[in-house]
């Protein structure tokens, strides 16, 4: 079932576009610029293929994944205070059921319609990686957003520094032209749409929320303003533990996408005291 998951036409764009990007900038520009052979233009290129490389292992440590599945023996526990008072009031004071899956969902978790499963802790499922982003693969997706912007970003500067100290002919080569503007601007452009979606993720990670729990979050605290009460993300335990959660404790393997050791079971979690 994994090795399906890699078959996919988003996954070989993904692939074909890492590889692009990673030939032009540095059998390219990074030659144009000051030379593979140069101490400099080694350094860059040593630099970029660490990042592509990291970027490539995040990519397949999502993919590979399996997000979180429920276990079927799930059955959850009236005298835990786990689920939020908010989650409880969404479902009438029932507990979680699904459904389509026959099953009671732990605290986070929710139906995707794509894999036709519950998975726990679940933020979104992503097209490009062919799989839902959830409990046991949210680091290596965060991971491979983040080395993926700090990428385009290097691509975009050596770029940049390229353009720059060329001596343009402006009488002739238009191919080259217009080859360095458009894969510059496409660069940029990438750079950008990476860089938000890792701020958005770094927002979420602070939080301790999930893409879902977000935009749940925005209906309950409407709901709650007009019953003149307040809310509160009853996840959110404060910045450091939120990132621990995720990333770890040992801050040395934050950086490291396949370093889950620390994760439980994806069934409890703790809340606010704010909220218990």
């Amino acid at each position: 079932m994994k090795d399906k998951r890699f078959l996919s036409i988003p996954i070989f764009s993904v692939f074909l576009l890492l590889g692009f990007v990673y030939y032009v900038t540095v059998f390219v520009f990074i030659e144009d610029w000051v030379g593979l052979q140069t101490s400099p233009g080694f350094l860059n290129a040593l630099i970029f293929t660490f990042l592509a490389f990291l970027s490539l292992f995040s990519l397949f440590v999502c993919v590979s994944s399996d997000p979180g599945r429920v276990p079927p023996s799930y059955v959850p526990d009236d005298e835990e205070s786990n689920v939020s008072d908010q989650e409880t009031k969404r479902n009438g004071g029932q507990l979680r059921h699904c459904d389509k899956c026959c099953i009671y969902k732990p605290p986070r978790a929710h139906h995707c319609r794509v894999c036709r499963r519950c998975v726990l802790r679940m933020d979104h499922h992503c097209l490009w990686i062919n799989n839902c982003v959830g409990y046991w693969n949210y680091k290596a997706f965060v991971m491979l957003v983040l080395y993926a912007t700090i990428g385009s970003i290097h691509s975009t500067v050596i770029i940049v520094t390229c353009a720059l100290q060329r001596d343009w002919d402006f009488s002739g080569r238009v191919p080259v032209k217009i080859f360095y503007f458009t894969f510059g601007a496409m660069m940029v452009a990438l750079s950008l749409t990476l860089g938000t979606f890792l701020g958005w993720h770094i927002y979420l990670l602070t939080h301790n929320m999930t893409t879902i729990e977000y935009y749940e979050g925005i209906r309950a605290a409407w709901l709650a303003k007009k019953s003149g009460q307040s809310y509160r993300h009853p996840f959110n335990v404060g910045v450091y533990k939120n990132i621990t959660l995720v990333l770890g404790p040992n801050m040395l393997k934050w950086l490291c996408p396949s370093s889950v050791g620390h994760l439980k079971n994806g069934i409890s979690f703790p809340v606010s005291r704010d909220n218990s």
